[in-house]
């Protein structure tokens, strides 16, 4: 019966079409559905609005992610649909209300934060000044909490705010523990000139300064990302040794010239505090690390100060 024959032949070549979330198997093989790429493209999407710090339409979401705009549509309606993002009335979606609750559950299960947020309070009240938790997400640094000091002295750096790698105390030590050849690649592909013009781009003296500061258990900018401020930072290590976050001072360039020693002991104490407290715990520090823009999404904002 050619005519049946044929239909089922139609039937088994538009049922194996891919639609939006499947793949192709390798050639030679089934075609098989799957929905690993549809959240591939929803987690592309989102991953978009974060970095980009600003609502945004599915036609420059498409280009951005390089998918048709009709499969830009798709998931975009999706993922509203789901809360996953919200729609504005111009037609623009942003990160929804639902990240905010997984956020939520996600950060409770902790210890590692917990920890190190208390120290952070600590710090700021001893010294009284300005201090930062960061971590580390591809060639940013990122500020994951902060306490502000009872000082004049302010810096504008929430949650969420990434600085280029080579502008910072901190960003040096999130990638101190690495092999040399490896922090060479990184700041060749990464380092950027600063707003000050005093931020160091070589990759080889970069490389060297960080393994420098990561064996220190200390890193010291000042003036690198804004003119008259200061950074004092200091790793916070896993059991491998690799440097999973950083606390660190933030302060006017005067106070860190004339008494650095006294601000680096402080920040050493308060790292080496955190580590004895988490490692080995559940919610480890290295648990933390690799999610640390999970826990805290914030904009990219445009750098005012010298941060660590």
């Amino acid at each position: 019966m050619p005519e049946l024959r044929m239909n089922a032949d139609h039937l088994r070549s538009t049922s194996s079409k891919p639609g939006l979330g499947d793949e192709e198997a390798p050639a030679g093989g089934p075609t098989r559905r799957t929905r690993v790429g549809a959240i591939e493209r929803a987690v592309q999407v989102l991953d978009h609005l974060q970095h980009s710090g600003a609502p945004a339409g599915a036609y420059a979401i498409a280009r951005a992610i390089s998918v048709p705009l009709s499969t830009a549509y798709a998931i975009v309606d999706e993922l509203v649909d789901k809360q996953l993002l919200t729609r504005h009335a111009d037609g623009t979606v942003w990160l929804g209300s639902r990240l905010y609750f997984y956020g939520l559950a996600y950060t409770h299960t902790l210890d590692f934060l917990d920890v190190a947020m208390r120290e952070v309070h600590i710090l700021c009240r001893e010294t009284g000044e300005t201090v930062q938790l960061c971590g580390r997400d591809g060639d940013d640094m990122v500020v994951l909490a902060n306490a502000d000091g009872p000082g004049h002295f302010r810096v504008t750096s929430s949650a969420g705010t990434r600085m280029p790698l080579n502008w910072t105390a901190s960003g040096r030590l999130l990638i101190g523990h690495l092999p040399v050849d490896e922090r060479v690649k990184l700041f060749q592909r990464c380092a950027k000139p600063s707003p000050t013009g005093r931020a160091p781009i070589d990759a080889a003296a970069l490389a060297h300064a960080a393994g420098e500061a990561y064996r220190q258990r200390l890193s010291i900018q000042v003036g690198e990302s804004d003119f008259s401020v200061a950074c004092i930072a200091s790793p916070i290590r896993d059991r491998e040794g690799v440097c999973v976050a950083t606390i660190s001072i933030v302060l006017p360039e005067h106070k860190a010239t004339s008494d650095g020693a006294r601000y680096g002991a402080a920040v050493r104490a308060a790292a080496q505090r955190i580590e004895e407290n988490t490692i080995g715990a559940q919610g480890s520090t290295a648990t933390m690390a690799s999610t640390s823009t999970v826990m805290f999404p914030g904009k990219e904002l445009k750098p005012t100060a010298d941060r660590a």
